[in-house]
């Protein structure tokens, strides 16, 4: 199995990146890879490096332009260069049994909610989730839930999304994990 992992180019503070390289170290003990946006820089290279250093699989997949920013992890096994950073997340899923969020910035959410959207077109049916280090996404679950309120996210689309707090968490909504059906299965009339 192996995870798709989302999350900073920036450090963010010290518990953020004790938490993320406890979960990286957590998933390579048990056997789990990580496919992660192949930087060196940020919780991106926290991961990573815990994750190698735990003797586990990382996969980190780049678009060439941050590789000529020099920002591409140099002690993977397997990164992957592509052309774009379409291209970067389409591998990513490709390669990756689930997702999940960490602390992160912009290009973290963008990733998650591409990710989520794709599974609820039914585009993939894999787990998606987020870390939730120290209350990080409470504001964003919030807003979530603000959206089912006025009508805009169907509740069980919500429920789906998994919110854990370290790997053993994220490995029991990964086997437990029920993927509601599609957005849209029939032609509207």
């Amino acid at each position: 199995m192996r995870i798709a992992v989302f999350t900073g180019s920036h450090a963010g503070p010290p518990a953020h990146q004790r938490a993320a390289a406890t979960f990286a170290a957590d998933l390579a003990r048990a056997g789990v890879g990580i496919v992660y946006g192949g930087g060196d820089v940020g919780l991106m290279g926290v991961v990573a490096d815990a994750a190698l250093a735990a003797g586990g699989e990382v996969v980190g997949v780049i678009p060439q332009h941050l590789v000529d920013d020099e920002v591409a992890h140099r002690g993977l096994p397997r990164l992957e260069v592509v052309a774009t950073m379409h291209e970067r997340k389409q591998v990513m899923a490709d390669l990756a049994d689930a997702f999940v969020a960490l602390p992160g910035a912009a290009g973290t959410l963008e990733e998650l909610f591409e990710a989520w959207t794709w599974g609820m077109l039914g585009l993939h049916a894999k787990p998606v989730a987020l870390l939730d280090v120290e209350g990080f996404w409470q504001p964003q679950l919030a807003q979530l839930r603000r959206m089912v309120d006025d009508g805009y996210l169907d509740a069980a689309r919500l429920d789906a999304l998994g919110v854990v707090h370290d790997a053993a968490g994220l490995l029991a909504f990964v086997a437990g994990y029920g993927h509601p059906a599609r957005k849209w299965t029939a032609p509207r009339s």
